[in-house]
């Protein structure tokens, strides 16, 4: 049969040009379908890909050939399983084979260009070979060249007539950070342990090894602790709310406490396998001592508060006043007092306990935007101070966290904070989580404490992505535009002290695990590229068209995503005689806008988008909609005048 191959783009890796490209294949009378796509569209992009000619097709009997099957069998078993859910292909593994589809191979000795996670992938019209110094490195080897096959190869049912083609490539591939991090806050609302398994299984397809579990928070204590049953009879339950995370109203004493839930320590020990086996390891965060009073609730004599007695588990209502900036006002105090050594002896056993369940080197003990203004009038923390010659309030933290650290080294783990610990004197082994921007991380790096980078100017995926019309509302926007210009090692830090990167998803505003996949992607493909591949690789446009791609692969494998990159961004000012005055500027490149003023629906027959509009006195709604030539792709929004208005002032 005459194929006609229609070469759209060209993947050669040039100095020129990073970009990975696509090319289509169309089948000319072929009954299993007119037109196939065989993207070369790998997120993270890697170090080197290059495209050669021809394509490979995986055959009716598919076998993997390894003699290191033992070592292998995650990889082994994870690439079986995905190949024969889609495709409904027979796979096999043997040790040997004349023919073999797919072989995978440890090096005998190791490449130094690789390290422990990299691969080479060379993908022939015959045969696929992925080598690597260590097995992680042919797990992410197998993550790419599941990319390369047509976007249904995602699907968790057969999917027929799809020629399973892939470009032939070469790729060297190789991380730029050891910690490649997602957080994922199952404190807010609780998420279960096969959610979490879901969100482990969707952050790998794009090389992530690092999930931080945030497992304490003043709504909910998430871990069971043998000893201290009422962290999980008391602490892990609050009232069921719908609506807005903060503005909640206060909760009745008869409104049932029923919402929540927490892990049984069977549960850690096989969510800490089951991420294992995809080589990612679990941070788990203990946050203190503030965003405690789960803790408190359940054992108010760790409060330096006599009323904590009455303290219930947060339902979202309000219970800060953040009107003066950072730290917050409290209004109820929900910190632990590092005056009591009760508090010590508490957090002696809940260390001991999770260091032995959490294999991974370290331990997040929190640290962030704890509230002072409980500690500042209470007598036991002036006899700490007097005591302890401490002068100022942050002085006192730094005592509470050096002692934690104390706690967290005695049981054989690191101890990681937010980066708050730095104020008031840190310990010099201390690593800090910098969040309040790359300025803490950049200072900490600089006096030789390991650093990850988590800033929200780049990382915090619970900010809206889109207009606030269309998300619910948080206090901050980051678009995915801005999370792909995230550079967790700028030039001015001392290198060697970051040791990695990592996306942050808290969950007050999400209280489904459907919302969780709409907040991490696509944004968490622009952080896994900014942890993973070389800064030079950088290409927004090409970035783009990826992520276009893969767009359907979320498709096929049922992932919600945010299809933000197709609305415009709107810019409300007053021109100069007052007029009320609206910009609209798409965040990707070849898009049409259409809008209207008169409350019915645009489409493209509609007044097209060329400049500034003036929104004419009367109206009460401007709706806009975006186009790539004749087919709509953006989401109809419904913007308001009022609140264009709101926005002027």
């Amino acid at each position: 049969m005459k194929k006609l191959f229609l070469i759209i783009t060209c993947c050669f890796v040039t100095a020129s040009t990073f970009a990975q490209n696509i090319i289509s294949e169309t089948e000319s009378g072929d009954a299993e379908g007119s037109l196939v796509q065989t993207p070369c569209a790998i997120i993270p992009e890697p170090v080197s890909l290059m495209k050669k000619t021809g394509t490979f097709t995986l055959p009716e009997n598919v076998i993997i050939q390894t003699t290191k099957s033992a070592e292998l069998k995650q990889s082994i078993a994870y690439l079986s399983d995905r190949i024969t859910t889609a495709t409904g292909k027979f796979v096999s593994t043997l040790a040997s084979s004349t023919h073999p589809t797919i072989k995978l191979i440890l090096n005998a000795q190791d490449d130094t260009q690789l390290g422990a996670e990299g691969y080479k992938l060379n993908v022939n019209p015959t045969q696929v070979v992925i080598t690597a110094n260590k097995p992680a490195g042919i797990f992410y080897g197998v993550q790419s060249l599941l990319q390369l096959f047509p976007a249904e190869i995602e699907s968790k049912e057969l999917v027929k007539d799809i020629k399973w083609k892939a470009s032939c490539v070469d790729v060297v591939d190789y991380p730029k950070l050891g910690w490649r991090g997602l957080m994922f806050d199952v404190a807010r609302h609780f998420f279960t342990k096969q959610e979490v398994k879901q969100f482990i299984d969707d952050m790998v397809r794009y090389k992530f090894n690092l999930l931080h579990l945030h497992l304490a928070d003043d709504e909910g204590w998430r871990i069971e602790i043998k000893g201290l049953t009422k962290l999980t009879e008391i602490g892990a339950w609050s009232v069921k709310k719908t609506g807005t995370f903060g503005d909640f109203i206060p909760p009745t004493p008869d409104e049932p406490r029923t919402y929540g839930g927490f892990y049984t320590q069977e549960d850690i020990k096989e969510l800490v396998q089951y991420a294992q086996e995809r080589f990612v390891n679990i941070l788990p965060e203990i946050d203190v001592p503030g965003h405690s009073l789960a803790i408190i609730a359940s054992y108010p004599e760790l409060s330096c508060t006599p009323d904590a007695v009455n303290y219930k588990v947060r339902s979202g209502e309000k219970i800060m006043d953040w009107s003066r900036g950072a730290p917050p006002i409290a209004l109820v105090d929900n910190t632990l007092c590092p005056a009591n050594e009760k508090v010590y002896t508490f957090l002696d056993t809940v260390i001991t306990q999770v260091a032995k369940l959490f294999p991974f080197e370290y331990i997040h003990m929190g640290g962030d935007e704890a509230s002072h203004n409980f500690w500042e009038k209470n007598d036991q923390i002036k006899q700490l101070m007097q005591r302890e010659g401490l002068k100022t309030i942050p002085q006192v933290q730094a005592y509470f966290e050096k002692r934690v650290e104390q706690i967290v080294m005695a049981k054989g783990k690191k101890f990681m904070g937010w980066d708050e610990i730095l104020e008031g004197g840190v310990s010099p082994t201390a690593a800090v989580m910098s969040w309040r921007g790359m300025k803490y991380g950049i200072q900490a790096a600089n006096d030789k404490h390991n650093v990850v980078m988590s800033p929200t100017d780049f990382a915090y995926l619970d900010y809206m992505q889109a207009d606030a019309i269309t998300e619910p509302r948080v206090y901050a926007s980051l678009r995915l535009n801005k999370a792909y210009q995230f550079n967790p090692v700028p030039a001015s830090v001392n290198a060697q002290y970051v040791i990695g990167g990592q996306a942050n998803l808290w969950t007050e505003q999400v209280f489904t695990f459907r919302q969780v996949e709409y907040m991490l992607w696509p944004r968490a493909f622009a952080i896994s590229e900014s942890v993973w591949s070389p800064i030079e690789k950088k290409n927004w446009t090409n970035f783009v068209d990826r992520t276009e791609q893969h767009f359907k692969r979320l498709d096929f494998a049922e992932i919600k995503y945010s299809p933000a990159i197709y609305d415009p961004i709107f810019t409300v000012k007053r021109s100069a005689d007052k007029q009320l005055m609206v910009e609209l500027t798409p965040e990707i490149d070849g898009l049409d806008i259409y809008y209207s003023f008169d409350n019915s629906t645009p489409d493209r027959f509609y007044p097209k988008y060329t400049g500034a509009l003036q929104v004419p006195k009367d109206a009460s709604m401007l709706r806009v909609i975006t186009y790539r030539g004749k087919q709509p792709i953006g989401r109809l929004i419904s913007m308001p005048v009022a609140d264009l208005q709101k926005r002027s002032k």
